[in-house]
């Protein structure tokens, strides 16, 4: 099979013919539709994120058809769409599966990092991991909601109920945040790059009521924020914009260093906090609400070939929405 492998980080992706996986214990055979592309998937490749098994096909937004099952794997039939995550794996015996926060556990295996993910025309998965895809969304539309998705939606559970909401940086996660948080009523005022009015006019047009410069003051003062661009000087522009007892939620795996702050910005019972990963919990519900909104996903496509250009097309904020991989 065709696929696109990471030989070592800071290196190009090479497209490589590799044997198709076997399904283990467990585990089914994917044949890729459509695979998101995903600023985490940027941040392994980069060597941002440590010790990714290698070599490595990335990719964590699946979407896929089951080829074949291997032994005690009988929860889907052959044929049936399925979405596959971020989270891979967890033990579910430690502490923190046990209290229901499998995204903590500390043996966690994570799809397209220390698993081999979506960039292929095949991929293995755990079953139990894997989500039913309804037939409300194409293929390449559905991979971003399984992990742009995901964790904007766990980031909105986080940041509580919110009359209004800033989002800092607008890409694949914001633009269907917007949604969800509009469908419940929620204000959203989206925080962009100084001068980039491409992203602001894409942040109105999905939802937004107002678009302006990150590190600017927010033109009314917000209930919480959440921040998705990877840039830890968006933390302290949150935390002034937000109201006290405001919330602050982090809402990507990386950051760049917070550069040190003021007590005052924290003062007045405001909370700063991080999201780490997902629970099957988070995906059963967003994948169950997502169509009651409907979420509508902007996606542009790249054959499998291109994923080296569309990992680039997102590191400079070209992609408004998401990119997705079509092995075709």
């Amino acid at each position: 099979m065709r696929a696109m492998v990471l030989e070592a980080p800071r290196q190009p992706l090479r497209l490589m013919d590799v044997p198709v996986p076997r399904p283990g214990p467990g585990q089914v055979l994917l044949r890729v539709q459509a695979c998101g592309v995903c600023r985490t998937d940027l941040h392994v490749v980069d060597g941002e994120l440590p010790n990714p098994k290698l070599p490595l096909v990335p990719g964590h937004q699946i979407v896929g058809r089951v080829a074949d099952s291997g032994p005690d794997a009988h929860r889907f039939a052959l044929g049936d769409r399925v979405g596959v995550a971020w989270l891979a794996w967890a033990c579910g015996v430690c502490e923190f599966c046990r209290e229901g926060h499998e995204n903590l556990c500390p043996r966690a295996l994570f799809t397209g990092y220390t698993v081999d993910g979506g960039y292929a025309e095949y991929a293995v998965a755990d079953e139990r991991f894997c989500y039913p895809i309804g037939d409300g969304y194409a293929d390449p539309e559905a991979a971003p909601l399984l992990c742009a998705g995901l964790i904007g939606y766990r980031s909105l559970r986080l940041a509580g109920p919110a009359a209004r909401l800033g989002l800092y940086g607008f890409g694949a996660a914001a633009h269907i945040l917007v949604q969800v948080a509009r469908h419940r009523r929620q204000r959203v005022f989206a925080f962009v790059r100084a001068g980039d009015e491409d992203a602001a006019r894409f942040a109105l047009s999905m939802g937004a009521e107002w678009a302006g410069d990150s590190l600017r003051p927010a033109p009314e003062p917000l209930e919480a924020a959440i921040i998705f661009a990877p840039a830890g000087e968006l933390v302290p522009a949150a935390l002034r914009a937000v109201r006290p007892g405001g919330v602050v939620v982090c809402g990507g795996i990386h950051m760049t260093d917070i550069p040190s702050f003021p007590y005052a910005l924290m003062w007045g019972e405001r909370v700063l906090r991080s999201v780490a990963n997902l629970t099957r919990a988070d995906g059963e519900e967003f994948l169950a609400l997502a169509p009651q909104v409907p979420v509508r996903t902007q996606v542009e496509e790249h054959p499998l070939e291109e994923a080296g250009l569309a990992l680039e097309r997102l590191r400079r904020g070209e992609v408004h929405g998401a990119a997705v991989l079509v092995p075709g």
